[in-house]
């Protein structure tokens, strides 16, 4: 037979949905996928029930509902500051993971770098492969994930057509401020350059972090796709439905490609996501609330338990290091370590090395999610003391 697409072989599916399976197999505590295993907001669930019961079940306008990119463009302006016309400069996606492969076909040509910062969400290395494009790394340092200024100057060439900005960031939880948003933004102007940036975590902040969309400072509005979803934000992570939002001709790129990706996100979820963006803002402040408890619960259990964690700034992950817990399980890498925590503990976690191009960079290191309800929190605790007695 013909040979198979020699792209697919560069990369490998998602680890972070291996371990989650491996979780359910064992009938542990999955600490590995980032869902929120609590409700959704019931307004927000009322209102897909009524879409449904409205019949709207079929076909949307491909690039969103109109009631749901006056929303976004409502909010993008209000809590973001980013000024976008909903009916030039918005397109709504399956999720953020369509919205980031959209925006890279839509703009990536044979021979184009991108920037990643690693550790990085998982997608990002196979979406620049996927867009043919060819990535470079520049890496975030523990324990405060810096990045070296002079490392991402070297980065930046003639031939770099994005940098993407995932804050607050995941897998480390750091929340890039103003004065390092300020210096991407000058390479991006030098250069040149796009900026993509996801921000589907930019409500869950700590210790007074300050969420800035990059797309706000100047020069840099009509050279960024700002990319988002409700999943996180609103406990929706099954629903499906992001946005990208630009300038009005990488716009028209983007809803191209997504047209042809996907058609749309579902019509009912989308009125419902309408709604969800206009929840007041109590809403948000217990959000942070609860994940500012269920982070500093988890980083006390880690500490007490061997685990050796950074403290995140935002998003609800913490990285640990592992190393001195993999001698004591006499384990050789991560991969090893994440599945005899499973056995040992039923605890599922992300092996630190899917993070990373390099995965020596990874080897000592795990990723636990937090969005948790507080009976999985107390569960995990008993359970993590197994590992430490």
């Amino acid at each position: 037979m013909k040979e198979l697409s020699r792209t697919t072989d560069t990369f490998t599916e998602s680890v972070i949905r291996q371990m989650a399976r491996l979780c359910r197999a064992a009938g542990g505590y999955n600490l590995s996928q980032g869902f929120p295993d609590f409700d959704s907001p019931m307004p927000i669930k009322a209102a897909a029930i009524a879409a449904i019961n409205k019949e709207l079940n079929q076909y949307s306008i491909t690039y969103g509902e109109p009631v749901l990119r006056e929303a976004i463009s409502k909010k993008a302006l209000t809590y973001n500051g980013v000024k976008c016309d909903p009916e030039t400069e918005i397109t709504v996606t399956c999720g953020a993971t369509e919205a980031m492969i959209a925006s890279l076909k839509a703009i990536i040509n044979p021979g184009d770098e991108i920037i990643i910062f690693e550790p990085f969400y998982e997608n990002y290395g196979p979406d620049g492969i996927l867009s043919g494009a060819t990535p470079r790394y520049v890496t975030l340092h523990p324990p405060d994930w810096s990045f070296s200024s002079e490392e991402l100057a070297r980065a930046f060439n003639h031939k770099t057509k994005v940098i993407v900005i995932n804050t607050p960031h995941n897998p480390t939880g750091k929340v890039f401020t103003r004065q390092e948003l300020e210096e991407i933004a000058r390479l991006c102007l030098k250069w040149d350059t796009y900026a993509i940036t996801d921000e589907i975590y930019e409500h869950i902040l700590y210790n007074g972090a300050e969420h800035i969309s990059i797309a706000a400072l100047p020069g840099m509005g009509n050279r960024t796709i700002t990319i988002n979803s409700i999943s996180k934000t609103y406990a929706v992570t099954g629903w499906r439905v992001g946005w990208a939002i630009a300038s009005e001709p990488i716009t028209l790129s983007i809803r191209k490609v997504h047209d042809f990706l996907t058609v749309g996100a579902p019509t009912p979820f989308q009125h419902a996501a309408a709604v969800a963006l206009e929840l007041p803002d109590e809403y948000y402040k217990g959000l942070q609330e609860h994940y500012e408890k269920a982070r500093d619960f988890l980083f006390k259990v880690l500490n007490r338990t061997g685990f050796n964690p950074y403290k995140p700034e935002g998003a609800y992950y913490i990285i640990s290091d592992i190393q001195d817990l993999m001698k004591k399980l006499n384990v050789l890498d991560d991969f090893s370590f994440c599945k005899k925590l499973i056995e040992i503990t039923g605890v599922a976690t992300v092996p630190g090395s899917s993070f990373y191009s390099d995965p020596e960079k990874g080897k000592y290191q795990a990723r636990f999610c937090f969005c948790k309800k507080w009976d999985t929190l107390y569960a995990v605790e008993k359970a993590l003391y197994k590992v430490s007695s």
